[in-house]
């Protein structure tokens, strides 16, 4: 094998696994009744920002399953919470010095 392509391969690789995983918590999805896209719709209506960050997590209140956004609006970075089994928005609030 050249060098050269074995780099074309790695490259191949490692941008497939990088799309693959497009966020953290992706595994959990089987469970959610709210797809990402449905979730960010949420969190984007309830601050009016950008999201700049996702994750899907198992974490106590409602259903126990949410999505968790960081989102840009009004300048500051704001944490939203999504339940991914009722849409029911759980958290909207400015991230604090120590964010999650």
């Amino acid at each position: 094998m050249t060098s050269k392509f074995a780099i074309a391969l790695g490259g191949t690789i490692i941008a497939g696994t990088a799309a693959a995983m497009a966020y953290s918590g992706q595994n959990l999805e089987r469970y959610a009744h709210v797809s990402l896209k449905q979730a960010e719709a949420i969190a984007i209506r309830a601050t009016h920002g950008r999201i700049v960050d996702e994750e899907l997590e198992k974490e106590a209140g409602g259903t126990g399953l949410r999505y968790s956004f960081g989102v840009i609006a009004s300048g500051h970075k704001r944490e939203v919470g999504v339940d991914a089994k009722t849409g029911k928005v759980l958290e909207n609030m400015k991230e604090g010095a120590n964010p999650d």
